[in-house]
């Protein structure tokens, strides 16, 4: 179950760029309700490998251009602590 909000927290940090965001993760979002059963169905799976394929293909990640301005985005908590790199940021 931590693994799983971990990453729907990543995710969501990215949810700008992923259309239909809320309507993919939804299967995941529901396990983590509080007394929901934890069970990893096929629509689940799917749903990880779609946001999966989001944030690791174009055009969420690409080659940085060394002449245009970065973008540090940071966040932190007593449990760890996140940063972002951006470059001509874009919402879908």
């Amino acid at each position: 179950m931590t693994s799983l909000r971990s990453f729907l927290g990543l995710a969501t940090y990215y949810r700008k760029f992923i259309e239909n965001f809320s309507r993919i993760v939804a299967s995941l979002t529901n396990l983590t309700k509080q007394n929901a059963p934890y069970v990893w169905c096929a629509r689940c799976q799917h749903a990880f490998d779609q946001v999966k394929h989001a944030l690791t293909h174009a055009p969420v990640l690409a080659l940085p251009d060394y002449e245009k301005p970065f973008e540090v985005i940071t966040d932190a908590s007593i449990e760890g602590v996140g940063a972002v790199l951006l470059q001509e940021a874009s919402c879908v």
